[in-house]
């Protein structure tokens, strides 16, 4: 909760001091278009590599297959979606990361890798048992 509330809080002071930082190099106007450049072109991108994990997923569809790698790369591509449409340099780069395939295989392989790590931390205490049914159980019955 408290890192939520850091990054809801610290990530727009970070964006809007970047903005200015860049603004007072390159000008406000210019700025602003590049902001709008990165906007336009992100959300183009992301249709397009959209329509591409829709047709990968078809296809392990097709060969029985879940999709899930393909399921949460859509769900990567719409994070990325918003991120490209909020104005800001960072939430920019962390879209575009979560848009170009190499990296969002690393992110989503990352994430997965350290979910389930702590998922075999928590059940250790499980143990592996086969149950043996006995003649009597059988004769009760």
């Amino acid at each position: 909760m408290n890192t939520l509330l850091l990054i809801i809080i610290g990530l727009p002071i970070l964006e809007i001091t970047l903005m200015i930082k860049i603004g007072q190099q390159i000008g406000a106007f210019n700025t602003i278009l590049i902001i709008f450049f990165t906007a336009t072109v992100g959300i183009y991108y992301a249709k397009k590599e959209g329509i591409n994990t829709i047709k990968l997923g078809m296809t392990s569809l097709y060969k029985n297959q879940i999709p899930i790698y393909e399921m949460l790369s859509g769900a990567s591509i719409a994070i990325a979606a918003v991120l490209l449409i909020l104005p800001g340099f960072i939430s920019d780069v962390i879209g575009f990361m979560l848009l170009v395939p190499f990296t969002r295989k690393i992110i989503i392989t990352f994430w997965l890798k350290n979910k389930y790590q702590t998922r075999v931390k928590k059940n250790e205490e499980i143990l592996d048992a086969d149950i043996v049914e006995d003649e009597k159980d059988k004769d009760e019955l």
